[in-house]
């Protein structure tokens, strides 16, 4: 094994992946089954064939700098073990942000009743909101078919019952939903300009789900301008973009009516105006 660990080291190495040696183990300790520390104190034990084919084809495919999470088919967030594959985005650690805020929103008002995850993905943020706050009513929406598979998948590995709708931004939720007490949006929409250069990992993901326009934020005002059109518009919503972008997200919320309250590292909070 410890032949095989420093030619994936290396290989990686030469790829210039900045992580080659914690990549090489995480992906040995996957495919063998064995734990780190086994992997360690057991240089000279030997791998299969099978297992050394499994492994050189997964250390090959991290070097072409696919996100580990692609490879091991699993990504962590909010501390819990979600199912990934090239359909979805990998959830990010900024993102858990998202969770922090919504759950000081709903300790300052328990009587939020709805949460809907606008551009769910692979549900990661709907599903811990629901894990988080279990007496809520929990919806998540994306206009690709396929992030809905990935999503009802990490569902079902949680157990919970979330209702997932196929269509853009809110067209597809069912009036009824914003009627049900207390509302709050998690919005996590493509928010990176289309000129921008993002790292050779970013490549392999899905461009829908990273490029907002010109200025990242052509979804954002899509979404805006059709909450502002609701006969009633959620509570609250709360946003991720990047830091630079806050100041133009808040004019655009502002515009339907919402008020910047809280800003978090790439996170927002907005309040609709008539309910403050």
């Amino acid at each position: 094994m410890g032949f095989a660990l420093n030619w994936a080291e290396q290989k990686l190495h030469l790829a210039n992946v900045a992580t080659a040696h914690l990549d090489a183990l995480v992906l040995l300790e996957d495919t063998t089954k064995i734990d780190r520390a086994r992997l360690l104190s057991e240089p000279n034990k030997s791998l299969s064939e099978s297992t050394l084919r499994q492994y050189k084809r997964k250390v090959l495919a991290r070097a072409k700098h696919l996100p580990l999470a692609y490879i091991r088919s699993k990504s962590e967030f909010y501390g819990r073990e979600f199912y990934i594959n090239q359909s979805v985005l990998e959830p990010r650690p900024e993102s858990e942000t998202l969770i922090d805020e919504f759950l000081a929103i709903t300790k300052r008002e328990p009587a939020i009743k709805t949460v809907i995850d606008i551009g769910t993905g692979s549900g990661a943020l709907i599903i811990s909101a629901k894990l988080e706050k279990p007496d809520i009513v929990a919806l998540g929406v994306d206009i690709d078919p396929k992030c809905l598979v990935v999503a009802r998948k990490n569902a079902a590995k949680h157990n919970q019952k979330i209702d997932f709708y196929s269509g853009h931004l809110t067209s597809k939720i069912p009036k009824t939903v914003w009627n049900n007490g207390k509302t709050l949006v998690l919005a996590n929409l493509p928010y990176v300009p289309d000129d921008w250069q993002i790292n050779q990992a970013a490549t392999h993901e899905p461009a829908i789900a990273i490029f907002g326009g010109p200025d990242g934020l052509k979804l954002y005002r899509q979404l805006f301008n059709q909450l502002a059109q609701l006969e009633k518009p959620p509570d609250w919503v709360l946003t991720e973009a990047m830091p630079p972008q806050h100041k133009n997200l808040s004019q655009i919320a502002a515009n339907a009516g919402y008020l910047t309250l809280t800003t978090n590292d790439f996170i927002q909070v907005y309040k609709h105006k008539d309910k403050i």
